[in-house]
């Protein structure tokens, strides 16, 4: 019901903007988040959108670098990546939740998760 695109191949300092589509239900009062994990890293939170779009988080190395936003009418939320770094490969994933209130515990733990796409940042 979630699925990821955008993913890809980009020299560090270049950019990528991933997608995130929705199915099957609505999700316009949902949050929306972003995670990401690396090889041998546990899923780390990327990125939250509220349901209207007017309360973003983000963790604090992509700060100034990553944009949420969504599009309710498309059901499509989407992740602006710029100034990219090596640090930042990762697989990254789009999910879905009420409140967003588990997505900083160990696991993250989410109502819907998409499944990932791929961001190599490459030096």
């Amino acid at each position: 019901q979630l699925q990821a695109s955008g993913g890809g191949l980009v020299q560090a300092g270049g950019s990528l903007r991933l997608s995130c589509a929705a199915s099957g239900r609505t999700f316009s009062n949902y949050v929306m988040g972003w995670f990401r994990q690396a090889p041998g890293k546990e899923h780390e939170f990327v990125s939250s959108i509220n349901w209207s779009g007017d309360s973003i988080y983000y963790e604090d190395s992509v700060k100034g670098r990553f944009t949420a936003s969504r599009d309710n009418a498309k059901k499509m939320v989407y992740l602006q990546m710029n100034s990219l770094k090596p640090e930042d490969t990762a697989v990254y994933y789009c999910a879905a939740d009420r409140f967003g209130s588990r997505w900083h515990g160990n696991p993250p733990e989410s109502d819907y998760w998409g499944q990932g796409t791929q961001v190599t940042v490459s030096s």
